[in-house]
């Protein structure tokens, strides 16, 4: 029995040794402690023994028990370890290379427009708004008290959509969006409306899609202070200036009542065009009081509730603020031009960081 004993470890041991993969482990482990194993069978045996021959050889046989499969677990945590190994190395990163060696993207100059307009209108409490940028006549046209014969329905200005006998149109504007949150909710309202639309002309200073940006304020006794004031402070923080002088000259909308075309202050240094001073005017926007008409189309009641509103285009606000001189070179795709003129993808706008980089 002695011999037995020993003869089994020396071959088990050797096997274990011999064992390169977890799968040939489990095959020494079930070929020794298996239930049909030979050490098992081992210990099953000593049952036939004498006492005197089964008190000297059971310890041995259990001690070959608990050596083998202390052996077993031992190799299959050197083999697990070695695995893992393997694999984090292969799987290794250098943390000393950057992340992207060369940044293949970048953002538009439009969207990082949007993102400081964004930015800017959230810290004075404006929510943005969103609406379809396929219309209908009521929310295009009508509500905002433009009646069938303005000019602004003209189909040399305007995208109908043909076989739409409820005359649906690409928006030539983002008023509707103004329309669809009067409608939508009860004041105070105060929301900015950027996005795209569309209008049949195209040259240097328009393409028929553009971007704008509509703002939108409802609630009680508001005036035109109250729209200057919004329209500086706008100013201020959205070219970096100090001051801004702002000229409100009237005109005419059919939406607002009284409108206004807005001029700021400008000065040509170098060559190049500054906001700020008064030695000459750029118009910039057009802006008024909201039409009681428009308060009433929509179920608002212009004897309680009064509002400004004021609309610019995206495109030009970028062209002023970066030195773009023409706006098709936005829609171009020219990988270049987005080169130069792009930003960084972490390059956030914040009021705290500044708006430009």
């Amino acid at each position: 029995m002695t011999e037995t004993v020993d003869a089994l470890r020396a071959r088990h041991l050797a096997d274990l040794a011999a064992a390169a993969t977890p799968e040939a482990v489990e095959a020494v482990r079930v070929e020794a402690l298996g239930r049909a194993g030979t050490v098992t069978a081992l210990l099953r045996s000593l049952g036939g023994l004498d006492a005197e021959e089964r008190r000297r050889v059971a310890p041995r046989v259990q001690a070959l028990r608990e050596e083998l499969a202390a052996a077993i677990e031992a190799k299959t945590s050197a083999l697990a370890a070695a695995a893992l190994a393997a694999r984090l190395a292969a799987e290794r990163v250098d943390m000393s290379l950057p992340v992207v060696p060369e940044p293949q993207g970048s953002i538009h100059p439009i969207a990082r427009v949007m993102d400081e307009l964004a930015e800017i209108f959230a810290d004075l409490g404006f929510a943005v708004a969103e609406g379809p940028e396929i219309e209908d006549d009521w929310h295009n046209f009508t509500a905002l008290n433009i009646p069938p014969e303005h000019p602004a329905r003209a189909m040399h200005d305007t995208f109908y959509l043909e076989g739409e006998p409820s005359g649906r149109v690409l928006r030539t504007h983002t008023s509707p969006v103004q329309i669809r949150t009067m409608t939508g909710g009860r004041p105070p309202i105060r929301i900015i409306a950027p996005g795209r639309v569309y209008r049949s002309d195209s040259d240097a200073t328009h393409t028929p899609m553009f971007h704008q940006v509509e703002g939108l304020v409802i609630d009680r006794d508001i005036h035109l202070g109250h729209l200057k004031w919004t329209l500086e402070t706008f100013l201020k923080a959205f070219f970096g200036v100090q001051e801004v002088v702002l000229r409100l000259r009237p005109s005419f909308f059919p939406f607002t009542e009284p409108s206004v075309e807005v001029d700021v202050g400008c000065s040509w240094e170098g060559g190049r065009l500054g906001i700020g001073g008064s030695a000459s005017w750029l118009e910039i926007l057009g802006a008024g009081m909201v039409h009681p008409k428009v308060l009433a189309n929509c179920g608002l009641d212009p004897a309680e509730w009064q509002g400004f509103a004021f609309g610019c285009g995206i495109d030009r606000l970028a062209m002023l603020k970066y030195g773009m001189t023409d706006l098709r070179a936005f829609f171009d795709a020219d990988l270049r031009w987005l080169r130069h003129h792009g930003f960084r993808a972490l390059d956030v706008p914040t009021l705290s960081g500044g708006m430009a980089p």
